[in-house]
């Protein structure tokens, strides 16, 4: 398996992923994988390196680089850093798609765009500060980056081996979406390939090679990652979230939780304080 798929979910209160980089620490490595979304790294201190498309880009302080949906990069940081992370859907960019339903932007020339730099530290810093109307600060800034984005970095002209690259990776894409649209829904893996028009056989197959990761695992993932939301900001009954969420009960659920965040959700409501 040369690379895997990322599963990203925006923050609950704007329609993008805002954070900041999980390899902060250093002695971070990132291997091969690849997203729906586009994702942008701004490099405040520290330094880090990216590789896409067997080019090398070596990040410094007042830096971003932007990684395209689809495009298979890893990312090493060996050394301290601080880097705000916004990933933002591949929907957002719909209206501006080329005939191809394809969009594409230039990851060099944006590296030193002060403007940009400056946008996504605003960005943050109103965010985790969340004062009055943060929401509409936050949103008025963002729409001004995707301006930037569309007008300045959106490539006309794509080669057409990079097409097919995202093409490839496009028709997972596709299923990773809607499987994050019905994830609470029965989906068995041959009710899913069969939507698709793939047997369960090539449709396994497939989904594992592009994800690193088999069609079932993927599923409890998205469901996972729904209910822990769930488990957090809400009153619900453990048991109504497992059912909610797709589980078929609340003991299956229990276990699966503790698994991945090696706690049960009982334990974790008592820690956050939920009812």
């Amino acid at each position: 398996m040369e690379y895997s798929h990322e599963l990203i979910m925006p923050n609950d209160d704007i329609p993008f992923k805002l954070f900041l980089f999980e390899g902060k620490d250093g002695h971070y490595v990132r291997e091969k994988h690849w997203h729906r979304s586009v994702e942008i790294f701004a490099l405040f201190e520290g330094e880090i390196d990216f590789f896409i498309n067997d080019l090398v880009y070596h990040l410094k302080p007042g830096e971003c680089m932007l990684v395209n949906s689809n495009e298979i990069h890893s990312v090493h940081a060996p050394n301290e850093n601080q880097t705000v992370v916004l990933q933002i859907p591949l929907s957002t960019f719909e209206r501006h798609y080329t005939d191809e339903r394809f969009i594409y932007f230039s990851n060099s020339s944006l590296i030193q765009d002060r403007e940009v730099m400056d946008l996504i530290r605003e960005i943050y810093e109103v965010y985790i500060q969340k004062g009055c109307g943060y929401e509409w600060k936050v949103m008025g800034e963002f729409y001004l980056l995707l301006y930037l984005l569309i007008t300045k970095y959106r490539m006309e002209k794509v080669d057409t081996k990079l097409i097919r690259q995202h093409k490839k990776l496009d028709s997972l894409s596709a299923i990773t979406a809607y499987m994050k649209e019905n994830y609470a829904s029965e989906m068995s893996l041959e009710s899913v390939a069969a939507v698709f028009g793939y047997s369960s056989a090539y449709f396994s197959r497939m989904f594992y090679r592009y994800t690193g990761i088999n069609y079932k695992n993927y599923l409890d993932s998205l469901r996972l990652a729904h209910a822990y939301k769930d488990l957090a900001n809400s009153d619900m009954a453990i048991g109504d979230i497992a059912v909610n969420n797709g589980f078929a009960n609340s003991r299956s659920f229990a276990k699966l939780f503790k698994e991945k965040y090696g706690i049960l959700p009982s334990e974790f409501r008592r820690c956050h304080g939920s009812v």
